[in-house]
């Protein structure tokens, strides 16, 4: 098995990825364009996924 080195090599952070350009197609349909406020703070939390996935793994090297 080998050793990771970098985060964007972590299969959690690649599925977080996935699910981030998910939410922002979503969040762009219509029922979203209308609230601003609900869009931003949806497109910010999944965003911030990815944010702590590689700060945890910054944390153990």
């Amino acid at each position: 098995m080998a050793t990771i080195q970098r985060f964007e090599d972590l299969e959690v952070w690649k599925k977080s990825r996935e699910i981030c350009k998910l939410v922002y197609k979503l969040t762009s349909k219509d029922n979203f364009s209308r609230d601003f406020s609900l869009k931003d703070q949806i497109k910010r939390s999944s965003g911030s996924f990815m944010d702590n996935i590689a700060e945890g793994f910054e944390r153990w090297k």
